[in-house]
């Protein structure tokens, strides 16, 4: 399995129908403006191909934190419906932990939903750790 990171916006698109499955809310012209920006904040996209579409996705970002360290927050990680259990999710996990190793970060960290159980799984398999609530309030102005 090749794994390609999205540099243009074209990339970004090409990554878009699995961020919209995703993030179903989030229009593309938001998406775009949001990525564009993020890539200032270090975000790399990393996605795996089948048939010349993206069917698995993993957005992060490198971060610098006192109670952490340096690390690694994963914003998205994502993988088709049609296209799970065939282990794409999993290289491209592999593919952040290696890049984290090789960079000599202290931790990889990512927010998850609830009900994520099979996702869960694969990350308690590869040796994450429930440590934390994620807390926030929504700001509208």
């Amino acid at each position: 399995m090749e794994i390609k990171q999205a540099l243009s916006k074209e990339e970004f698109i090409d990554c878009w129908e699995v961020v919209q499955e995703f993030r179903p809310l989030l229009p593309l012209d938001q998406f775009l403006t949001l990525v564009l920006q993020m890539l200032d904040e270090s975000y790399k996209m990393i996605f795996i191909e089948k048939d010349g579409k993206a069917i698995s996705i993993c957005g992060y970002r490198y971060t610098t934190m006192l109670q952490r360290g340096r690390s690694i927050y994963i914003d998205d990680w994502y993988t088709l419906a049609a296209e799970r259990g065939k282990g794409y999710g999993s290289t491209l996990l592999n593919h952040v932990l290696l890049e984290a190793r090789e960079n000599n970060l202290q931790s990889i960290h990512l927010d998850s939903g609830h009900s994520h159980f099979v996702a869960h799984r694969i990350l308690l398999n590869k040796g994450f750790k429930i440590t934390e609530h994620h807390l926030s309030i929504e700001l509208f102005f």
